[in-house]
């Protein structure tokens, strides 16, 4: 635990600065085939400092954490400052903030699991599952645990704590037609320890039922035809629409940089049926994946209306953007390790739900597809993308037909959501995702089913 080490030290920040400890705890087990092939426990813990003089910023860190580093990281940190503003032009004043504290723990209160008892579960895991499923070719297990736990203070007086947890499991099977392999992923878990979401193998014999029935009727699939297609985007694919082709386009640092947003705020970007939010920590009252409260620059995380009604509204920012846009500052600004200075960065972001209900949307479709997995995606600031699909079916008739093999969507962001004509009143939220701006960062997406027009790949 590092709450607590802090407390002592406003009265060494000089204005602007912001004191950081943090430390990370990573967990990563891999299982082919029953056969353990990754083992891998790390952790990366110290304190940083950053500091504010005439519009630059001063950074500097270290991996220990008592007085004397504390000491030296703040001097660093101002020196630094010091000397790039000594080079700079204009002045400018720091992004003023209200006084805040939070707390928050979410570890878990059960007692932990040791390594190998982690071990022992993964392969209780595996041995359901080549017990259930004997027609497997391949099977592979891939748990990913993530704690994160720092405190921050600022010379505003502000300080907060998070210790936030996030265990994933990844599994993937395989099956074969006519030596063929066909490959299908499912994620389970998210926010917590292994110990809450995982108590027993019993939690997850539903979700591997479903992930072997898709995969069964994917290995006798089709290939999509090429070509533009009404199509369904359920909520995996239109979650990493909202995140990677929207979300970067509006962070306001890529904004400054040249992305397309730029040139849209207050214009109609996208359906009347599109509102995009970035989350700070809850929708409807409940906990998202990705909880932020305060973020790494100490102001008050909130929510970031990105697009209402299909006018891009905001952008997201940090203390600095805030200042340059004349924008309210939601609280964006993240940092993935103790050495890293804070980023604008998305935090749960989504499509709210609409008024349609799946089956009609289904429905509305003579000859299109319904797709349901994605496995990778790319986009960039010009909002240009193309990802994978992993999971998805024909639409013939206004009904579901044959199970679709992997195959690509690509196009321009604002663009397919113009096309939107319906959006579904359901919402999903899926919680394993990590964003790689520069510094990888765990993020949460979600969003319902959108019905658009969309570059298909296939024959």
């Amino acid at each position: 635990m590092i709450k607590g080490k802090l407390e002592s030290l406003y009265g060494k920040l000089k204005p602007y600065t912001e004191l950081r400890v943090q430390e990370n705890r990573n967990i990563t087990l891999a299982l082919m085939d029953g056969n353990l092939v990754r083992n891998e426990k790390t952790t990366t813990s110290g304190v940083s400092a950053r500091t504010f003089n005439n519009g630059y910023w001063g950074f500097a860190s270290d991996p220990e954490v008592n007085d004397s580093t504390i000491e030296r990281v703040l001097d660093i940190a101002e020196k630094n400052a010091s000397f790039l503003a000594s080079k700079g032009g204009e002045k400018q004043a720091v992004h003023k903030a209200e006084m805040v504290s939070e707390s928050h723990d979410f570890s878990t209160r059960k007692e932990r699991w040791t390594q190998d008892e982690t071990i022992d579960f993964m392969k209780s895991v595996d041995g359901y599952i080549s017990t259930t499923y004997p027609q497997l070719k391949s099977r592979m297990i891939y748990l990913v645990g993530i704690d994160m736990e720092k405190e921050l203070i600022t010379s505003d007086c502000s300080n907060s704590y998070l210790n936030w947890p996030r265990s994933v499991l990844y599994i993937m099977m395989t099956l074969e037609n006519d030596g063929i392999p066909c490959e299908m992923t499912a994620s389970f878990g998210g926010r917590g320890h292994l110990e809450d979401n995982f108590s027993t193998v019993d939690v997850l014999k539903g979700g591997l039922d479903k992930l072997y029935d898709e995969l069964s009727k994917k290995n006798m699939g089709v290939v999509p035809i090429a070509g533009t297609h009404d199509v369904i985007l359920d909520a995996d694919l239109a979650g990493i629409l909202a995140h990677e082709a929207l979300g970067h386009t509006a962070e306001a640092d890529l904004v400054r940089n040249g992305s397309i947003a730029g040139d849209y705020l207050n214009k109609r970007v996208a359906s009347e049926l599109i509102t995009l939010v970035d989350f700070a920590h809850t929708y409807k009252d409940d906990l998202l994946p990705v909880p932020v409260f305060i973020d790494d620059e100490g102001i008050v995380s909130k929510d970031a209306m990105i697009i209402e009604n299909g006018i891009l509204k905001n952008f997201m920012h940090n203390r600095d953007s805030a200042v340059e846009f004349d924008m309210e500052n939601t609280g964006n600004a993240r940092a993935w390790q103790y050495s890293d200075e804070p980023l604008i960065r998305m935090r749960n972001t989504c499509i709210l739900p609409g008024k349609s209900k799946l089956e009609d949307m289904i429905a509305s479709i003579e000859d299109g597809y319904y797709f349901t997995k994605t496995n990778n995606g790319q986009a960039d600031t010009t909002g240009e993308f193309m990802f994978g699909v992993s999971g998805g079916y024909e639409i013939k008739n206004g009904k579901l037909g044959k199970a679709i093999k992997d195959t690509t969507i690509s196009g321009k962001a604002f663009d397919v959501l113009s096309s939107v004509t319906m959006v579904s009143d359901e919402m999903k939220w899926s919680a394993g995702g990590m964003c790689g701006k520069k510094q990888p960062i765990p993020t949460g997406m979600g969003g319902p089913a959108i019905k658009c027009k969309i570059n298909v790949g296939g024959q």
